[in-house]
C-alpha cells in the first residue's frame, strides 16, 4: 500500500524500561541494529499496526506496555534504489513513519522474538536512548535522529536510584576489602558509541535454530525492514 508519493505507512517503536533506556533488537544474522517497526495494513490505524508489530516482533501485548507519545507528523525516508526489487523502482520510494514511544510496564521475561515464524531480531539489548547511529543502516539514521529529538521531550522521569547505585554500576565487594563496580542487575554494560564492532548482545535464550531468516533488505519494494 503505497501513497501518491510512493512511500509507504509505516510505524516505527522506541520503547522504554523504567530508567529510559531503550529495547535495541539486532536483524536476524546480520550486525545491523535496530527499533522494531512495521507497515501499517489497510483498514489499519497506526495505533493498531504498532501493537500487531510489538507482538510480531517483540512478543509484547498491549497490557505490557504505556503510550507515552507520538509523532505529530509522518517521517520519511528515501530507500536506495539497489535495495528495491527491479520491478518496483520507480514506484516505490521509500517508507513513511509514525514513531511511538512506548514504556514497557510488564518485566523482561515478558518479550519473546519468537513471537511468529518469521522473527525479526535474533538478540536484543537494553540501550541508552540515545543509540549509536553507525550500527543502523545509513538511509535510516536520519529517521532515528529526528524520532529520537521529537520523542524526547516526552520521557518520563526515570525510576528513583537505589541510593548505592551511581552512573548505571553498583558496588560490589572484592576479597581484600575494597569495593569494585558491578554491572547492574546483570544487564551489560551501556555501550561507548564508537565500539559498533564489539557491541554486546543479550541473546534471548533460543532453543535449537531459528526459524528460515526473513528476507534480506533488497528482496521486496515494501517489507517492513525497509
Amino acid at each position: 500500500m503505497l501513497d501518491r508519493e510512493g512511500f509507504r505507512p509505516n510505524v516505527g517503536i522506541i520503547l522504554l524500561n523504567h530508567r529510559n533506556q531503550v529495547f535495541w533488537g539486532r536483524r536476524i544474522r546480520t550486525h545491523s541494529w535496530q527499533f522494531p517497526q512495521g507497515g501499517i495494513k489497510h483498514g489499519e490505524t497506526p495505533e493498531q499496526a504498532m501493537y500487531r508489530e510489538l507482538h510480531e516482533e517483540v512478543g509484547l501485548r498491549p497490557e505490557h506496555v504505556r503510550i507515552v507519545a507520538r509523532t505529530r507528523d509522518w517521517l520519511r525516508y528515501h530507500v536506495p534504489d539497489h535495495f528495491i526489487r527491479r520491478d518496483a523502482r520507480g514506484h516505490y520510494k521509500g517508507q513513511k513513519q509514525i514513531w511511538f514511544l512506548l514504556q514497557l510496564t510488564g518485566r523482561d521475561s515478558d518479550m519473546n522474538l519468537r513471537a511468529t515464524n518469521h522473527p525479526e531480531f535474533d538478540a536484543w539489548r537494553w540501550n541508552e536512548y540515545w543509540v549509536p547511529l553507525e550500527v543502523v543502516i545509513e538511509f535510516k539514521r536520519e529517521v532515528y535522529q529526528l524520532a529520537l529529538t521529537e520523542l524526547s521531550r516526552h520521557l518520563p522521569r526515570p525510576s528513583a536510584p537505589n541510593r548505592y547505585l551511581r552512573n548505571g554500576m553498583r558496588q560490589g565487594r572484592r576479597d581484600d576489602g575494597h569495593s569494585r563496580p558491578a554491572p547492574l542487575g546483570g544487564e551489560l554494560p551501556a555501550h561507548p558509541a564508537g565500539a559498533a564492532a564489539d557491541l554486546p548482545t543479550r541473546l534471548e535464550g533460543l532453543r535449537g535454530p531459528l526459524s528460515p531468516a526473513s528476507p534480506p533488505p533488497g528482496a521486496g519494494a515494501g517489507g517492513s525492514e525497509l
